[in-house]
């Protein structure tokens, strides 16, 4: 019935769209082609001597290793737009399913302003859900949270955008079966929604699902708050249940960042995050604190962080010593250089 009525809501909008086009399509040849983007390159090492921690990016252990490169185009012309966003290099390709090389599409979409208020876009869209992302540009912190690491990272699908008030306002789409896939395995079975609130000036909460029978059930809370000129606070939460069988995942993160100058930004990222048990199993649990400043020269920022990661128990620990024994904990020191354009 969701995706019925959404693609009904479709058909209606691009009947009202046909209807005004000569009235609301301005074909501004001067509007601006805009090119934008990042290059990030990193040194980590593992404190064990080899790599410990498996989540998205900066896997390369005492090596002084790339990121990508990450070109965008956007343009808009009247209410139309489009976004188009390419990466090369390991950090972008990683996250391709299927795997391409080292290439990997961000973005591919086009949108439609139908009043000041409502939208549509459709295309392969980075993820709704969730409070990190791929691009370095888009993190304060250069490694990623186990939460997105579990997460989706992309989306393919069709989504309207209501805007209530300046306050509120509510996004709902049809997406493809599998996350960070350009096409489906069957068909358009995922539908997915964000509520958007800002309850007082520089805080702002979105409240996320995205649900389908093959792609599971994830409900995601992602909110920020700049308390001060100074003091910023960030919140994820989520809860994920696969589509079949059990396990599934639950964590929250804690984003805390204070600017000591207008150049230098200190943030400590706290998780704790939980893979559920699978029937007649153990679930396993682990936490990670990141200690990361930013340190910005004009358009480059340098990232240092010290990152440490303990598991609940030793019995699932995927970690281990300098000697290759079983350790519940594991560390890291990651230098980061990231450009942005």
């Amino acid at each position: 019935m969701k995706k019925k009525f959404l693609l009904l809501l479709l058909a209606a909008s691009t009947y009202s769209f046909a209807s005004k086009a000569q009235d609301t399509i301005k074909t501004t040849g001067d509007a601006p082609l805009v090119l934008y983007g990042s290059v990030d390159t990193y040194y980590k090492d593992d404190f064990s001597g080899h790599s410990n921690i498996g989540t998205s990016f900066a896997s390369d252990n005492n090596s002084v290793s790339i990121g990508m490169v990450d070109l965008g185009l956007k343009k808009t012309v009247g209410n139309a737009s489009f976004v188009g966003e390419l990466s090369f290099g390991p950090r972008g390709q990683e996250q391709s399913i299927p795997n391409s090389g080292y290439y990997h599409i961000q973005n591919l979409y086009v949108s439609y302003a139908f009043s000041p208020k409502f939208s549509a876009t459709a295309g392969y869209m980075s993820t709704f859900i969730g409070y990190e992302v791929i691009s370095p540009t888009g993190n304060f912190n250069y490694s990623t949270s186990y939460l997105f690491t579990a997460g989706p990272f992309q989306n393919a699908g069709l989504k309207f955008t209501y805007a209530f008030s300046d306050k509120v306002s509510l996004m709902a789409g049809i997406f493809n079966d599998d996350w960070n896939a350009y096409t489906s395995s069957h068909d358009v079975s995922t539908f997915g929604a964000q509520l958007t609130v800002t309850p007082v000036k520089n805080w702002t909460a979105y409240l996320n699902v995205a649900s389908g029978p093959s792609s599971g059930t994830i409900f995601d809370l992602t909110t920020a708050y700049q308390i001060s000129s100074a003091f910023k606070l960030g919140l994820n939460g989520a809860d994920f249940t696969p589509a079949h069988g059990g396990g599934g995942y639950a964590g929250v993160a804690l984003y805390p960042q204070y600017a000591v100058s207008k150049a230098v930004t200190l943030g400590l990222r706290g998780e704790y995050f939980d893979e559920k048990a699978v029937t007649g199993g153990t679930s396993a649990n682990v936490t990670e604190a990141t200690l990361t400043a930013n340190i910005k020269s004009g358009p480059l920022t340098f990232i240092p962080e010290v990152r440490l990661n303990t598991f609940g128990k030793l019995d699932y620990s995927s970690f281990t010593n300098s000697n290759g024994a079983p350790t519940k904990s594991a560390s890291q020191f990651v230098l980061a250089a990231v450009y942005a354009f």
